[in-house]
């Protein structure tokens, strides 16, 4: 047995490296997070938290918190045509008609997770700028002059990560050729709305999409436009809400009501990258978009990146039960992880082009939209604890 209490320093303290810091406190294991912002904070945006995450953060006590600020999505949700016609029901539940699936402000979910650590786990006003290591341990630097001990090293510092240089080799991030508009809207301005849906607009390169946030008072809405242009990968960049409306002129009614009561809205552009040829080296190991950014059309990125930090505290646990080295458990770790990732990452964006109608026959495009709740479903199944469980034992190590 490792005698020696085991310390995680994470980079990054958005939703993947919070949720990790959770996860790996459940299983006794000491964290500290370090954040480049002077503050946590989450721009203004909404997220899916979807079964097969949500059952691991009620397995560390979040359910009662979560449930307080999310809005539960279920009736009412469907595919349409650009002129609303509909062309399927939106999955919802897992097989066993769980309806684990929440419409979440990120603030709001942000929040929940640093409530659930001790404040001298997080270290904000932190901006990572090197990383070594040695027989001792890993070190990392920080801009304000500081340095950080620990055994182990996360980034989750997100797709343009500092730390990942330290692993492979610099890449680009991919631009998608899409800008992605989004904002939100009070629930008392659109009185007639279905209140628990999630509505997916599909027309000819573009789509729309609606949800509810905050317990049902806001409606995230997000609406996908193609660009000749690269748009900065930003949260917070303002956008023109007559070119947002503009874009959809001429779709279903539902759709432009909602547009007309928009007055302001942010954009971003849309990025992933291939996956990487490896997550690991040595004491140091990527986690959420510093591994595996993938585009939002299957809503995965967060729900993979908890998933990421789950799979890490029981891999990380059973080192501090065995006689496994941290190098050894990270390897374990990524060779869980990465075939998953990369699957969703590839369906992803697939997922893109049937939202976009990138047909030459729509039939055949709603056709796989129906099909497709059967990949929905293997994803909501999915519980990363047990399989990780499950993989170790396979590999003759005690969790």
């Amino acid at each position: 047995m490792n005698s020696k209490p085991l310390h995680v320093a994470i980079v990054g303290g958005g939703m993947g490296g919070l949720a990790a810091a959770v996860a790996l406190t459940h299983r006794g294991i000491s964290v500290a997070v370090y954040e480049q912002s002077s503050v946590l904070r989450e721009v203004g945006a909404g997220v899916f938290i979807y079964p097969n995450s949500l059952r691991q953060m009620e397995r560390m006590g979040l359910g009662d918190a979560l449930a307080r600020v999310g809005a539960k999505v279920g009736s009412g949700s469907e595919y349409y045509r650009m002129d609303g016609s509909v062309v399927g029901k939106i999955l919802t539940t897992d097989s066993s008609g769980w309806n684990g699936m929440y419409g979440m402000h990120r603030a709001d979910i942000l929040k929940v997770l640093a409530d659930a650590l001790p404040a001298s786990a997080i270290h904000t006003g932190h901006k990572c700028t090197g990383f070594s290591q040695d027989e001792a341990g890993a070190h990392l630097t920080f801009e304000n002059g500081n340095v950080a001990h620990a055994d182990v090293v996360i980034a989750a510092d997100g797709i343009n990560s500092v730390l990942q240089k330290y692993v492979v080799a610099p890449s680009a991030p991919e631009y998608a050729g899409c800008r992605a508009y989004r904002g939100l809207i009070a629930a008392d301005q659109l009185p007639d709305w279905r209140r628990e849906a999630h509505q997916v607009w599909m027309g000819d390169g573009k789509h729309f999409m609606v949800f509810p946030v905050r317990g049902g008072e806001l409606y995230n809405y997000v609406g996908f436009v193609p660009t000749t242009s690269q748009t900065a990968e930003s949260w917070s960049a303002v956008g023109d809400r007559d070119e947002l409306a503009a874009a959809f002129a001429g779709w279903d009614p539902r759709v432009t009501h909602l547009l007309s009561k928009v007055e302001t809205c942010f954009w971003w552009g849309l990025y992933d990258r291939k996956p990487l040829s490896q997550w690991v080296n040595g004491r140091l190991a990527l986690l959420g978009d510093a591994a595996h950014p993938m585009l939002p059309h299957l809503g995965q990125g967060a729900n993979q990146a908890i998933e990421d930090g789950t799979a890490l505290a029981v891999i990380l646990g059973s080192h501090t039960h065995g006689n496994t080295s941290v190098e050894d458990a990270l390897q374990r770790y990524e060779a869980l992880r990465r075939p998953r990732t990369s699957m969703v990452q590839a369906e992803a964006r697939k997922n893109g082009l049937r939202y976009d109608s990138k047909y030459a026959d729509l039939a055949q495009r709603d056709k796989e939209i129906a099909n497709s709740a059967q990949l929905r479903r293997s994803l909501y199944d999915h519980d990363i604890e047990k399989e990780a469980l499950r993989f170790l034992s396979l590999d003759g190590v005690a969790a």
